[in-house]
């Protein structure tokens, strides 16, 4: 048996016992003073292991702290358990085989109303997203529209004697509250991630987002009932000299009267004394509002250190107690800390969670075993291979296949740069002729439950066909090229930065720059939503109406002159995809800034910088000079940077004798990336959560998922001309 098919069954296995785990019911305890795992687990009749499975802030061997909430399965006893372990380790497993999948027993109609959303539907009918999408297949590829009527699923309602077995006053249903995270709400309540799924099953999987309003089970807090009251703790304080009820009340926010009523004998002594030992109520901090607006959130993992987290956050143990006052019993795996916001430090934020900056090159596990499945349109069927020049001028024409082609050759450098650090990839490719049917043909044929990840195709109907098919499986999609989708698949990684993101990091650099700069924006018909995010990050910028009059367009030179500061440098915003304006306003533009290069005043000179938002093909036109924007310092957004004589470029002309052009680096850094994450853990999904960005080349990556769709690049370079030479601009 190879080493993936062990890797299959120990996947399939997990599968079982988490679908096992979900259909169990549960009850929480509040542990109670000398209580430890083992006289809780007789208490319950659960084996000590099946506790620690759903509780991972304990752990075997070690005491259980006071007041610690644990998710405790009801209904399976130790020796049920020791027997269901018998039987998982006997059942043989196919690897292709799924989990039995609940059949319902009837349907019923629902019509979609405007601004109803999936979520809240299902919130309606209490079933899970994707079981509506199971039985309205046209989900998988379409938005949900008004007026859809959709086949709504009814499954066996529990029966009652089975809901009696839930003590539901452990519990309560707690209301998400704008701009709260599963981290937020786990830090609130001093539970794991974890034990929130456990109580949670429907929670998606895939994305760890929450929807305002959204109800979501919790245990009760401890002291929110009588019966969960929570244990007062005190203070053993030594009275000093010359201490009085004034100070007191000072150093301990306790009030005078509250001290003598539990103290007593200071009553009978005649007030304090030197010596005297008394009782101080302990007092905790009020944490106020927890929520994303307020602070950062960070999930422990095993083996951490308080020393270790210290250096981390670059904060004193004290700073860190202070906001986690649970600490002082001990640093425990899966615990929640709340972080300053504002806090610094090697780590990467997203949505308010601190991510771990993981080295993808010290994380390779060998024993992962990668399959990758390449579907490009090199349309061989079209080739005559005997005919040299008529293959190199198709090549030279066709940007499917030029693009193909140069995405195909990087991949296959990743591939043996990979196997170089010892993980064995097995590589599937086929083409797909930039044809649906070919793709569904190729589909049939090919088994996708082993599949780690397929990348391609380049057409977008073959895009969604083979996200929806790979779907099913939780194969996750590469979308190598810009793709605007409709697909409501959470299985697409959509790998080019998309415009409006590439416009906001721009805006963001600028924002970051401008010190007293006079802004200008020339924007023409066609780029009026670009103008307005400029104007609503900057309000205080001109604008220049552009003339579009039939077949010509242009801008009034004059009074741009007007426009243009003398005292202070001049940002110009150019947002149009018309080569002829950008080559007239470049013209225009470098001409001021030449203009009085020669003056004996220099407060004469008038300094001007081109910016855009979007730089799309038309200000790669042979017409517009290269030397002007330079002079110009032109900046823009964009998905890669220029790629310097690197190793990958030695490398590459080495091995195919030529300069690698921007799609075989970016082949390369695409594969490199996704192959690294499956090395560190062969599950693409799940790296996704815990790796932020990370860069190669020329090109970076940080795929966000959202609420309805894939995962979504973030990353981006801001790049500047300067000295006829395209770099990287300086943060």
């Amino acid at each position: 048996m190879n080493q993936f098919f062990k890797n299959s069954i120990v996947l399939l296995l997990f599968i079982f016992i988490g679908s096992t785990a979900m259909a169990q019911k549960f009850t929480t305890h509040a542990v109670k003073k000398g209580e430890t795992l083992e006289s809780i687990s007789k208490q319950y009749k659960v084996a000590p292991s099946t506790i620690l499975s759903y509780n991972k802030e304990i752990q075997q061997g070690k005491a259980i702290k006071e007041n610690t909430i644990l998710v405790i399965p009801i209904g399976a006893k130790v020796s049920e358990v020791t027997e269901q372990a018998k039987e998982k380790q006997s059942v043989p497993v196919v690897v292709n085989e799924k989990p039995e999948q609940e059949e319902p027993i009837g349907f019923t109609e629902h019509k979609v109303r405007k601004r109803e959303t999936l979520y809240g539907i299902s919130q309606r009918y209490h079933i899970t997203e994707d079981d509506i999408k199971r039985y309205n297949s046209e989900l998988y590829s379409s938005q949900l529209k008004k007026g859809m009527r959709l086949k709504i699923p009814k499954y066996k309602r529990v029966k009652s004697e089975d809901v009696a077995a839930i003590n539901e006053e452990d519990f309560e249903m707690y209301t998400v509250a704008p701009k709260e995270t599963r981290w937020s709400i786990a830090h609130k309540y001093g539970i794991t991630i974890d034990s929130m799924l456990v109580l949670n099953p429907g929670l998606s999987k895939t994305t760890d987002y929450l929807a305002e309003g959204q109800e979501i089970k919790m245990p009760k807090l401890p002291g929110s009932t009588i019966k969960g009251q929570e244990t007062q703790l005190y203070l053993s304080y030594t009275v000093p000299p010359k201490m009085n009820f004034y100070r007191l009340e000072k150093q301990f926010n306790v009030k005078s009267d509250e001290i003598v009523r539990l103290n007593p004998e200071i009553a009978e002594r005649g007030g304090l004394k030197e010596g005297m030992v008394i009782r101080i109520p302990e007092k905790k901090a009020d944490p106020g509002e927890v929520n994303t607006d307020n602070f950062n959130f960070y999930e422990v993992k095993p083996k951490q250190t308080e020393f270790s987290l210290t250096r981390k956050f670059g904060v004193t143990y004290k700073e860190l107690l202070e906001l986690n006052p649970d600490l002082k019993d001990g640093l425990k795996a899966g615990m929640v800390l709340k972080l300053p916001k504002d806090q610094k430090g090697n780590f990467e934020v997203r949505n308010s969670l601190v991510l771990d900056k993981i080295d993808l090159l010290d994380s390779i596990n060998p024993m992962n075993h990668p399959k990758i499945m390449f579907l490009l349109p090199f349309r061989l069927d079209r080739l005559d291979l005997k005919d040299k020049e008529d293959v190199m001028e198709t090549i030279e024409n066709r940007n499917s296949l030029k693009y193909s082609l140069g995405l195909y050759s990087g991949a296959l450098m990743a591939i043996d740069s990979i196997s170089k650090l010892g993980v064995s990839v097995d590589v599937k490719t086929f083409d797909n002729q930039l044809d649906l049917a070919k793709t569904k043909e190729i589909l049939l044929k090919e088994n996708l439950a082993d599949v780690s990840a397929i990348v391609g195709p380049l057409d977008l109907p073959s895009l969604k066909e083979v996200a929806v098919r790979a779907s099913q499986y939780d194969v996750p999609v590469i979308a190598p090229i810009p793709a605007q989708s409709d697909l409501s698949l959470g299985n697409v990684y959509f790998s080019y930065t998309s415009d409006e993101v590439l416009r906001t990091k721009m805006l963001e650099f600028v924002e970051e720059k401008i010190t007293d700069e006079n802004i200008i924006i020339i924007a023409d018909e066609k780029s009026q939503a670009a103008k307005a995010m400029i104007l609503q990050k900057f309000p205080t910028a001109k604008v220049l109406e552009v003339k579009e009059e039939k077949k010509n367009i242009g801008i009034n030179r004059d009074k741009l002159g007007t426009m243009l500061s003398e005292k202070v440098e001049n940002w110009v915003f150019v947002e149009t995809g018309n080569f002829k304006l950008i080559a007239s306003v470049v013209s225009i533009l470098n001409a001021f800034e030449a203009s009085l290069l020669n003056a004996e005043s220099s407060k004469e000179k008038i300094k001007v910088r081109m910016f855009t938002t979007d730089k799309n093909k038309a200000f790669d036109n042979e017409i517009i000079s290269g030397s002007h924007l330079s002079n110009l310092n032109f900046t823009y957004p964009s998905v890669y940077r220029e790629v310097a004589n690197s190793a990958f470029v030695k490398a590459y002309s080495k091995r195919f004798g030529d300069v690698p052009d921007r799609y075989a680096v970016r082949g390369f850094d695409l594969t490199y990336d996704l192959l690294l994450k499956l090395a560190y853990k062969n599950n693409l999904m799940d790296v996704s959560k815990i790796i932020g960005e990370t860069e190669y080349t020329g090109n970076k990556f940080s795929y966000e998922k959202d609420l309805h769709s894939g995962y979504f690049n973030q990353a981006s370079y801001i790049m500047t001309i300067d000295s006829l030479r395209v770099v990287e601009a300086k943060n």
